[in-house]
């Protein structure tokens, strides 16, 4: 095979050879080198040009630089052929320069000229160039043009397309173009008009013309244009059936879906999705059984579907009789089963996982350990943790932002804040996770420290953020900064409160007696157009219990009852209130209420984890199998 290297050596050599010849035979000498040349340089030249087009293409610039200065003969290929590499590689002045040094350029120089400029966003310089042309073909025109309609400039490009010389001096490409470009602009009367002129109605033009009728809400013009016509291609069908779905035709999708020559997968699953969503799982399910067009997503956005339904167990069932799984339909699994209070089958259905030749990725580590921070599992979630770091997952803020969850709500905030510190970048989940983290534990000067960080940083904080920065201040007591955080929050942060804010900030004045200002939090949020929730009233019933406040209590246990007649807890509370103040009347009268709406005091839960497992107490339980020798010894 010869190299570039030796080509360039064998032309300089053909060169001299004819230069050093006797100068009696010079007439017979120089044709003989001229025909040598022709022969032989001609051919090299075009493996040259190859291979300079090969160092522009892999971005060596400097290397076909170098070799374009050793070629000894050079053609117009030669020079186009660095002019273009020029601009592939962003160096749209190399480009300007060269073009000035080109002894003979054709029409293909300008227009690599124009392409180039106009691709870099430079359409001044194309038009300049454009204009000093003598002779312009149907690739400058759609070039030029093809940038005005690119840059908006719908109206310049319409005048360039009406000054080309006549209807066989246009191609295709130059209606599609125009076509495209008003339709884009939403000019679709200017667009149809010249979708009707052109001699060759070319699918692109259609589909241009189809998609914006679909982008304003036209779908019966988009209908009407797919059914007249000419030629139809994979995006015709798709675009429209796209439309269909969007505007909830999902039958009439249906049916042009399987008159479809080919079967876009993806619009598939988009329609079964949409189909969902507009009833019941089943009957979808049944279709799918049916048609030969389902693949593995299909499968997946029915357990999704069933999941959403609250059909947990069709789900389940489902998943088991799949004959090949992925790793998004292992995570849609863990995620919903962990969302559906069958946190213990997601962590199994993780160690399937780990047996199988699965590799979990950053949506199954995100979801075992929300669900470890659930449970609570800190055992557990300690072992995910190392499995993130050994497949190097746990670089990803997702994971990590689901590892701080986790620490913090299993207690242990070192390794949180440890795993936070270590974090390259955070957002408003990172912030949120480690605030919440130590407020939950009661810290609340160091979640208000986390929280001041977060005010200097690039991430702005939102709702929650203010959420677990009310709940600092309630757990450590801080009133005045409770009020501050509160009107700096809609104040500065423009966030407008939720009932989330003013149940805190209720609790926080209802900790310390201060209730008259808790009930004018109350009013002001009836003033703000919301509506209290039991939430807030609950915390008002709290604070009266400890304060002893038995006209206030009695309100608040009254709206709690109304929205929540079976609470238990409220009845209790209310008659612990008036137990403290030996009215023991009314005791009487209010656990009389309760027997008689049916309520039941539901009993104390705890639980622990072990070894080999968890175990969970009920107040009162006595059936577990290893009872008498937990209790033992609390009875010495």
């Amino acid at each position: 095979m010869f190299t570039a290297s030796w080509c360039v050596h064998l032309l300089k050599r053909t060169r001299t050879v004819s230069l050093n010849l006797n100068s009696s035979h010079c007439f017979s000498t120089q044709t003989l080198s001229t025909q040598c040349q022709l022969s032989s340089a001609l051919p090299y030249l075009k493996l040259l040009n190859s291979k300079l087009s090969g160092f522009m293409r892999g971005g060596l610039v400097e290397e076909a630089e170098n070799l374009f200065d050793e070629m000894p003969d050079r053609n117009v290929v030669t020079w186009n052929t660095m002019i273009n590499g020029y601009f592939k590689n962003g160096q749209k002045e190399k480009a300007f320069g060269l073009l000035g040094s080109i002894p003979n350029p054709d029409i293909y120089t300008y227009n690599t000229m124009i392409s180039g400029l106009v691709q870099s966003g430079d359409l001044f310089g194309a038009r300049k160039v454009f204009d000093k042309m003598d002779s312009r073909d149907v690739v400058t025109w759609n070039s030029i043009i093809a940038g005005y309609v690119h840059k908006g400039m719908v109206d310049e490009a319409m005048q360039l397309f009406h000054e080309m010389p006549g209807m066989r001096g246009r191609d295709t490409v130059s209606w599609i173009v125009m076509v495209s470009g008003l339709a884009k602009e939403g000019r679709l009367v200017e667009a149809h008009e010249l979708y009707e002129q052109m001699p060759l109605k070319d699918s692109h033009a259609s589909n241009s013309m189809i998609a914006a009728y679909i982008r304003i809400g036209e779908l019966g013009r988009a209908e009407n244009l797919f059914h007249k016509a000419e030629q139809k291609d994979y995006d015709s069908w798709r675009q429209l059936i796209n439309g269909l779905v969007t505007f909830g035709r999902l039958r009439d999708a249906l049916s042009l879906y399987l008159e479809a020559p080919e079967k876009c997968h993806t619009t598939w699953n988009l329609l079964l999705l949409k189909l969902m969503e507009n009833g019941a799982p089943k009957p979808v399910h049944a279709l799918l059984e049916k048609l030969p067009y389902g693949d593995i997503v299909s499968w997946t956005n029915i357990i999704v579907g069933y999941f959403r339904a609250g059909e947990v167990g069709a789900a389940v069932s489902l998943f088991y009789s799949m004959r090949s799984l992925d790793v998004t339909l292992c995570n849609v699994m863990i995620c919903g089963l962990g969302e559906n209070d069958l946190k213990e089958e997601g962590v199994k259905l993780f160690m399937m996982m780990k047996e199988s030749e699965l590799s979990p990725d950053k949506a199954t580590f995100t979801s075992i350990l929300t669900i470890c921070s659930e449970l609570p599992a800190l055992c557990l979630g300690e072992q995910v943790c190392a499995q993130s770091i050994k497949t190097a997952l746990n670089h990803t803020i997702e994971v990590c932002n689901a590892m701080i969850t986790m620490y913090a709500r299993c207690g242990n905030m070192t390794s949180a804040l440890r795993c936070f510190s270590s974090m390259p970048t955070h957002n408003v989940i990172s912030w949120n996770s480690i605030i919440s983290g130590f407020s939950h534990h009661g810290l609340g000067p160091q979640a208000l420290e986390m929280f001041e960080e977060m005010r200097f940083s690039d991430v702005k904080p939102n709702e929650l953020t203010f959420i677990a920065v009310l709940s600092a201040c309630s757990h450590a007591g801080l009133v005045e900064k409770g009020k501050y955080y509160f009107d700096y929050m809609k104040d500065e942060c423009f966030l407008q409160p939720t009932a989330g804010h003013y149940t805190c900030i209720v609790d926080l004045f209802g900790r310390f007696g201060l209730i008259d200002e808790a009930m004018s939090f109350i009013d002001q949020m009836r003033a703000d157009g919301l509506e209290v929730p039991v939430s807030v009233w609950g915390a008002i019933l709290g604070a009266c219990r400890v304060h002893r406040n038995v006209e206030v209590g009695a309100v608040a246990a009254e709206n709690v009852l109304a929205i929540e007649p079976n609470r238990s807890g409220t009845y209790m509370i209310l008659a612990e209130i008036y137990a403290s103040v030996g009215r023991l009347n009314e005791v009487e009268r209010v656990l009389t209420r309760m027997k008689k709406n049916g309520v039941k005091k539901q009993p104390g839960c705890s639980w622990i984890e072990m070894n080999d497992g968890g175990s969970v107490f009920l107040s009162g339980d006595k059936s577990h199998l290893e009872f008498d020798r937990i209790v033992e010894p609390l009875e010495v």
